[in-house]
This record gives structure tokens, sequence and C-alpha cells, in this order.
């Protein structure tokens, strides 16, 4: 398949700028492919104003405007758009944000984006996302960490990557915390999942998938999770092509 993506766990660091941890890695990604403007997608990004959630779209994309401005990269949005499937056709390349997956897999859907971001990202559209955003390259949204604020018409995303991926992946609950810590969540999708792999990116991680080829870059490692066997870790820097 022909796919140019760069899968991000998370937008930002304690105590760190928005997106700055990432950056030259999505500054590289993008110059590598000759992109000049990007096509974003805020509908993961509620609550950033009391107005409306359009109004929230509207700060979304400001701040993300922001930083790729500052490297030559123009961002319009989705949610600016009086026919958003024709836009998505018409880009250079696609940018999803983080924030609530289930509010962003239901607009996707029903703006008929989600199907029109595969098409072209299986074409070589270079993709990112971060968060949320990587969740949706998945087969479903089920290994988010998010709260059901919305009921999306499915749960099912563009699969345009084989595997699920949890983001933030954290190995251990808070001190006095008395639920399931997130190895046991992911453990019991794949107890009604068992074909399934899960990978879960640690904060400061990232992939990048070049066509069948599939790198981990940041500076964490990541850990692998399938039914019936042991969690296993992957170095930063590591080949996961096999994933793929």
């Amino acid at each position: 398949m022909n796919r140019k993506l760069l899968l991000i766990s998370n937008s930002t660091m304690a105590g760190e700028a928005y997106l700055a941890w990432p950056q030259k890695y999505i500054q590289d990604f993008l110059e590598a492919e000759n992109v000049k403007k990007v096509t974003f997608v805020p509908y993961a990004g509620v609550g950033l104003s009391d107005e409306s959630l359009n109004a929230s779209y509207d700060v979304y994309t400001s701040r993300v405007s922001e930083v790729f401005n500052s490297f030559g990269i123009e961002i319009v949005s989705v949610h600016n758009s009086d026919d958003p499937v024709k836009l998505v056709n018409e880009s250079e390349a696609i940018a999803v944000g983080g924030g609530n997956t289930f509010h962003l897999v239901s607009e996707m859907q029903k703006t008929g984006i989600m199907e029109a971001i595969k098409k072209v990202c299986q074409n070589g559209l270079p993709y990112m996302g971060w968060s949320a955003g990587s969740n949706v390259a998945c087969p479903t949204l089920m290994t988010t960490n998010d709260m059901p604020i919305v009921e999306p018409p499915s749960f099912n995303c563009m699969g345009i990557i084989p595997f699920q991926i949890n983001p933030h992946y954290l190995d251990a609950n808070p001190e006095g915390h008395g639920g399931e810590t997130r190895q046991q969540r992911i453990e019991e999708f794949l107890v009604v999942n068992r074909d399934m792999k899960v990978l879960g990116l640690r904060e400061a991680s990232m992939l990048f998938v070049d066509n069948d080829s599939m790198k981990l870059l940041g500076s964490r490692d990541a850990r692998l999770f399938r039914f019936g066997k042991e969690p296993e870790e992957y170095k930063a820097g590591a080949d996961l092509s096999f994933l793929l």
C-alpha cells in the first residue's frame, strides 16, 4: 500500500509549547513531500470555547496554524469548507488533531471525510495525526482512552494501518487508584478481538510509515500487546514494519 503517515502519540509535553516536541519531525515529514498547504481536521477539539463547537474549532485551527505557519505551512480547516469532501480530495496533506476520539469519529463519519481521507491516504497523500488523530488511522476507535461524549454512527475508523494504537500509553496506575491499569484495559480488548494487535505508544513517541515500512521515532519505547502473549517492548528507532 502506498502510505505516507506520521502517527504521533501526543501533541504537548508538560512544560513545553504546543506541538513543540514533534515539530521538527512534522516539518521534515512535510518538506520531504514538498507540502505547502495542509488540510486540518479539528473535530476532536471540543471545549476550547464556551461559545459553540464551531468557535472551539476556530480556536483549535488558530493554535495549529500558529505552529505550522512558523515553518511556512498554510493550514486550511475542513470546518470552514462548504464541501469538506472536495477539500480533502484536493489536499496536499491531511492533519487530524487530538482531543475526543468519539466526537472526532462521529463528525468525520457524518461529513463523509472519514472515507474520503482513507481513499486519498491509501493512494499516498501524506497524513499526520496526534492522539485521537492517530486513533482514527486504525481499524477502530476502541483503543482510545477517551470518554464517549457522543455516540458515533460506527466505531469503525480508516484502517490505513491494520493494528490498533493506544496513545498516551501509561505503565502504572496513580497511587491509591483502584481501577484497571491501561495494560488490563488493552488485554480486555484483546480477549474479544483476539486477532488484533495493539501498540501502546508512550508520550514523546510516534510512528513513521513509508509505504510498507514503519519505524518508531521519538525518545520512548513502545509496548506491543497480542492475545495470549506477554507484552513486548520495542526501543525507539525500532523497525516495526512487521505490524503492517
